[in-house]
C-alpha cells in the first residue's frame, strides 16, 4: 500500500518536474520498452528510498530523538556510502538511545572513538561515522552488522543489540507497507 502511494506521489512529481523524453519515431517500440523499463526502475527505486525515509522519521519520533531533523544526513550516508539505511541510526540507538545520551558537545551519538571524538554537528558526525564505516569495515570485507560488531566494539553483545534495533526499523516499514496496502484495496 505505501509503495503504491509512493508510486503515485513519485508520478506527480515526475509529471510536474520532469520533461518528458520520446524515442524518436524511427527508434520503434523496443526504445519506448527500454524508456519504461527503465523509468519503472528508477520509480521503484525512489519508492524504497522514500520508505526508508519514512521509516527512520517515524522511529526517531518514536524515542523523541534529537536526530530527527537529521534524516537526510542519515540518508546521505547511506546512499553516498553504500550503506544500509538503518545501520547508523541503529548505532545511534545502542550508543545513546538515538542521540539523547552523549557526551555533551562532542555531536557523537555512535559512540565513535569511545564517544569522545567531536564532530563539528549531527550531520558531520553521521557522514564522518558513514564514511568511516565505508573505508574500514565494508571496503575490508565486514557487510553484515554481525561482522561489523567485533571490530567496532569490545562488547560481544554488541551486534546482538544493533541487530535487535535494527529488526525494529525493518518492522517499522513492513507495518507501513501492510497498513498502505490494505488502505488501497478500499
Amino acid at each position: 500500500m505505501v509503495k503504491k502511494y509512493l508510486v503515485a506521489l513519485l508520478l506527480i512529481v515526475l509529471f510536474i518536474f520532469v520533461k518528458p523524453t520520446f524515442a524518436a519515431s524511427e527508434a520503434g517500440s523496443s526504445a519506448r520498452l527500454q524508456q519504461s523499463s527503465y523509468d519503472q526502475k528508477r520509480i521503484d527505486e525512489y519508492a524504497e528510498y522514500t520508505a526508508k525515509k519514512l521509516t527512520i522519521v517515524r522511529v526517531l519520533k518514536a524515542n523523541n530523538s534529537p536526530l530527527i531533523s537529521e534524516v537526510d544526513a542519515f540518508m546521505n550516508a547511506c546512499t553516498e556510502y553504500d550503506l544500509d539505511c538503518y545501520l547508523l541510526p541503529s548505532i545511534t540507538g545502542l550508543e545513546s538511545s538515538f542521540g539523547k545520551f552523549y557526551a555533551p558537545g562532542t555531536y557523537n551519538p555512535f559512540g565513535w572513538g569511545g564517544g569522545y571524538i567531536v564532530f563539528d554537528s549531527w550531520s558531520d558526525g553521521i557522514l564522518t561515522v558513514g564514511k568511516g564505516l565505508q573505508d574500514g569495515y565494508v571496503d575490508q570485507g565486514l557487510l553484515t552488522i554481525e561482522e561489523i560488531g567485533p571490530r567496532y566494539a569490545e562488547s560481544p553483545t554488541w551486534a546482538v543489540r544493533v541487530r535487535s534495533i535494527s529488526n525494529k526499523f525493518e518492522a517499522v516499514e513492513q507495518e507501513h507497507a501492510y497498513h498502505a496496502s490494505i488502505l488501497a484495496l478500499e
